[in-house]
């Protein structure tokens, strides 16, 4: 297990852990977060492989209010 130490603003920790996804790379924590669980995993599902900025776009297409 790796562990960072993070100021995580409380409004994002009082979330629902089965609503909210995480990714990570060298230099950034991004957390989507998700109406319904259901929705969460179908983002995971259909994302699974996909770079920082696809994932990004495929949130913003599927799961953001235009």
């Amino acid at each position: 297990m790796i562990c960072i130490n993070a100021e995580i603003p409380a409004d994002i920790c009082d979330i629902d852990d089965e609503l909210k996804a995480i990714y990570h790379s060298r230099d950034t924590v991004c957390i989507w977060v998700f109406k319904t669980r259901q929705d969460r995993n179908n983002f995971m599902d259909k994302t699974a492989g996909m770079k920082k900025n696809e994932r990004e776009n495929y949130y913003l297409e599927f799961y953001t209010n235009h």
